[in-house]
């Protein structure tokens, strides 16, 4: 779901070479202009296209290509990006307080947020930092559990241990796929302790208080608004949240017994998903109406797969070898991944946004390499600011991996609506925007959509398939939205000190029965380190983008829904084809960063406020359903 950083995709000489040629400066040196400061943002845009290919391609090899030396390139190349970062960021200081254009002071601006990653003035702490970032990420995505390490055939990666949580009711099963993902982790727990010190202090050079505040000084408000503003949100939602948490929980109960729930809160490892942030994988335990018509797509996904394969083997003569079986399930996988990537490509232009690069094919990672660790948490990429663009994915023929597809081309499109502005402004009108692209798009995959496109049958149209329809919805985005709150929460108390490091596991505990209603199913001490077992933590990846992406994505969706001229409850709209959703899409895409978050809203919205109330619209009759299946149930959660 993460986008690359941007600005650490550039190489440099260490800021040291900065520090000593200013000891060279005249002793009285000419007063900065205006017109310096817009030859400096020139300066840097130039810098920044001309160098950003070189360490995306390292950052691109590093995921790709998980070896040590992959791994050693791509940390001293964003070693050398951040010390040219900091090099820039010196010299903007000589800019400060001067009467510039708007666009100029935006670009200073923006400039000074260009990495998650504030990077410390000291080569030696720089050089530590890139290390520890790129060591944690390797870790993550070469996890292992292996029940006995000295057996290979014993060892399960991620995707085998989520498939386990997805598929199994065992308990116990599926609490020892939980479990053992979370021995990967522990390992991380001191790099990161030490990782949050140097951050911290690459913040503080840039005049915050810590590596928290300087991520919450993005949203072209105060950080302290800015916290305000997300717990306001959440607020607003909340409402739709609980009851949804106390229905999934009672079913969870009916079929597990008294293990169902721990004090009215749900197990961490029955919500069919490694970090229960989605709950569509339990969708059989919850069904309210299994003969409301299906809206199984995993199954028609997996037997297009199935028809590829078989395909592949009638064209052999012969038996085929087990290197010629390998190979054809291989190209079966390539194939499907393809063909699912295409389809959602097929909404976009549906839109009139253009067709892909053909390199973009050509360049993905489309789906798990036989050969090689990689990372497969998907991801979207530019390298090179003018179209080079690309997804890394472990691709399977499964509905959520279906949709992912549809989200990480939202970033893919996103990038080439704006791939015309000076590097500076080739970003989110904020994060949180970045991330609600794709998803805009997957909120219009409406039932009858999905039977256009020949994934389900033709949707039954009677109030149960209506809240069976609402409800699978709700399993992904409802489900998801304190999950995205409360990793930046555990984080930013990380960075100001107030959640110390012989506390990282409680304090992660504390905040996922506080927001979720969610509790880890066993003893979860501090030897261990389960924030690691996501893969934002390790990557440094800021994550209230998420939160508010499932915020916006509703606000945009309805106002595409207008401009295509839809009629009716707000659920049953797909602007699918719409030329006049997509001209305003595309517009509002082009934008990127060049302007303030809440003008950019307003153009596409008409208000420049962030606002939830379009979720409850949405999930209106899926509301009163629920209130009504509570009844008499004992909701709410006790926090320990």
């Amino acid at each position: 779901m993460n986008t690359p950083i941007r600005f650490p995709a550039l190489t440099a000489l260490g800021l040291a070479i900065l520090v000593a040629a200013g000891c060279a400066r005249d002793a009285e040196p000419a007063r900065p202009t205006a017109a310096d400061a817009d030859a400096f943002v020139a300066e840097v845009n130039a810098y920044m296209l001309a160098n950003n290919p070189e360490v995306a391609s390292a950052q691109w090899l590093a995921s790709t290509y998980i070896n040590t030396d992959s791994q050693r390139v791509a940390a001293k190349a964003q070693e050398r990006a951040l010390g040219k970062l900091g090099e820039f960021v010196e010299r903007a200081k000589a800019f400060d307080g001067l009467e510039l254009t708007p666009e100029t002071r935006r670009a200073l601006d923006l400039l000074k947020l260009q990495t998650a990653m504030p990077a410390p003035r000291d080569p030696a702490k720089l050089a530590e930092l890139t290390r520890l970032a790129t060591e944690m990420e390797g870790l993550y995505g070469a996890g292992k559990y292996c029940t006995d390490p000295d057996r290979p055939a014993t060892c399960r990666d991620l995707g085998a241990l989520s498939a386990t949580l997805a598929e199994s009711r065992d308990y116990d099963a599926q609490l020892d796929a939980w479990t053992g993902w979370r021995t990967v982790s522990p390992p991380m727990r001191e790099k990161y302790q030490r990782f949050v010190e140097l951050i911290n202090e690459g913040a503080q050079t840039l005049g915050h208080a810590n590596a928290g505040e300087m991520w919450r000084s993005g949203y072209d408000m105060s950080p302290a608004d800015f916290q305000a503003e997300t717990e306001r949100l959440w607020d607003q939602v909340r409402p739709l949240y609980e009851p949804l948490q106390c229905y999934v929980r009672t079913r969870l109960e009916q079929h597990y017994g008294e293990r169902g729930s721990i004090d009215g809160k749900i197990p961490a490892h029955l919500t069919g998903n490694m970090w229960a942030q989605q709950w569509g994988n339990i969708w059989d335990l919850v069904q309210p109406y299994p003969d409301a018509g299906s809206l199984d797509v995993g199954a028609r996904l997996k037997a297009q797969r199935d028809s590829e394969r078989n395909g592949l083997l009638a064209g052999l003569s012969g038996t085929p070898t087990a290197a010629q079986l390998v190979e054809i399930e291989r190209q079966a996988d390539l194939a499907i991944a393809e063909r699912m990537t295409r389809r959602a490509e097929d909404f976009y232009t549906s839109l009139g946004m253009p067709a892909l690069p053909a390199s973009f094919y050509q360049r993905s990672q489309l789906v798990k390499p036989r050969d090689r660790d990689v990372v497969c948490h998907a991801s979207a990429w530019d390298l090179d600011y003018t179209g080079d663009v690309r997804i890394k994915q472990c691709i399977e023929p499964t509905e959520d991996e279906f949709t992912t597809i549809y989200h990480e081309l939202g970033h893919i499109y996103y990038y080439l609506a704006y791939n015309g502005l000076p590097p500076l402004f080739q970003s989110g009108a904020h994060d949180g925007f970045h991330e609600a692209i794709g998803d805009t798009i997957v909120l219009a995959m409406t039932p009858s959509y999905l039977a256009e496109i020949g994934l389900v049958e033709q949707p039954n149209e009677s109030p149960e398939a209506l809240i069976n329809s609402q409800l699978r919805m709700a399993l992904d985005k409802v489900a998801f939205l304190p999950f995205g709150l409360l990793i930046d929460r555990w984080r930013w108390g990380v960075f100001d000190g107030s959640i110390t490091p012989d506390n990282y596991n409680a304090a992660w505990w504390s905040l996922r029965e506080k927001y979720q209603g969610v509790a880890a199913p066993s003893e979860r001490g501090e030897d261990l380190f389960d924030p690691g077992a996501k893969y934002h933590v390790p990557g440094n990846t800021p994550y209230t983008r998420y939160f508010l992406s499932h915020i916006l994505q509703f606000q945009f969706y309805r106002a595409l829904c207008e401009a295509s001229g839809h009629q009716g409850p707000l659920h049953a709209c797909s602007y699918y084809g719409s030329p006049e959703a997509g001209q305003r899409f595309w517009a509002m895409l082009g934008k990127g960063q060049s302007q303030p978050w809440p003008q950019t809203l307003k153009e596409l919205t008409g208000t420049e406020q962030m606002d939830a109330s379009a979720i409850l619209d949405y999930f209106a009759p899926l509301k009163t359903w629920l209130d009504e299946q509570n009844a008499g149930h004992d909701c709410g959660w006790s926090e320990s």
